[in-house]
């Protein structure tokens, strides 16, 4: 992997914990129950884009 390839890498990887952190700031302040599960959804999707990310270094 080239080192420009490397900084992608570490930016997405970035961008994906920032997106986690605020799906669960979220998640902690929605009262409706299904709204809060579409929530956790999406966030366990951003966990998964972000462990794609880190297996590729």
């Amino acid at each position: 992997m080239t080192e420009k390839e490397l900084l992608y890498v570490e930016d997405a990887l970035g961008h994906e914990q920032y997106f986690q952190t605020q799906c669960c700031e979220t998640i902690q302040r929605i009262q409706d129950s299904e709204l809060k599960s579409f929530a956790q959804q999406i966030e366990q999707q951003h966990k998964a884009i972000f462990q794609n990310f880190y297996n590729l270094l």
